[in-house]
């Protein structure tokens, strides 16, 4: 029996997988907010987790029809970089305080994940231990 290769693992690493991928591609647009004709990049990995949900047959109980259904329709991590758009004289289309909000709301899922997953191994932990 492979206790780390259950589900939630499954899940939870996807989710630190699409979230230090973010980071990466936040700090790059910081990096680059001076670099002329830079192009944000941003990442798309949230979908991979309601697609994983979604496999795992789960059915979503909505009490509110403002509530989301379980799905995605995208593969995997993949990032954009939207060419349309430009804030600064140079033809940068970084915005650092879009770019830093998007820092902190990442950092605080991410956080979150590895909460999770620290207490799933705990719980292995207090399993192997006998309940001490």
């Amino acid at each position: 029996m492979d206790i780390f290769n259950n589900s939630t693992f499954q899940l939870l690493g996807q989710g630190l997988h699409g979230a230090s991928k973010q980071q990466k591609n936040i700090a790059d647009n910081i990096a680059n907010i001076d670099t002329p004709r830079y192009k944000a990049k941003k990442t798309h990995f949230k979908h991979t987790l309601n697609e994983s949900l979604q496999n795992l047959n789960l059915q979503s109980h909505k009490t509110d029809d403002r509530h989301l259904d379980f799905g995605g329709s995208q593969k995997g991590v993949y990032t954009t970089v939207n060419q349309n758009t430009t804030f600064n004289h140079n033809l940068n289309n970084v915005d650092i305080d879009y770019e830093m909000a998007e820092l902190s709301k990442n950092q605080i899922y991410y956080n979150g994940l590895i909460e999770r997953m620290n207490g799933k191994l705990n719980s292995l932990q207090t399993a192997i231990r006998g309940g001490r």
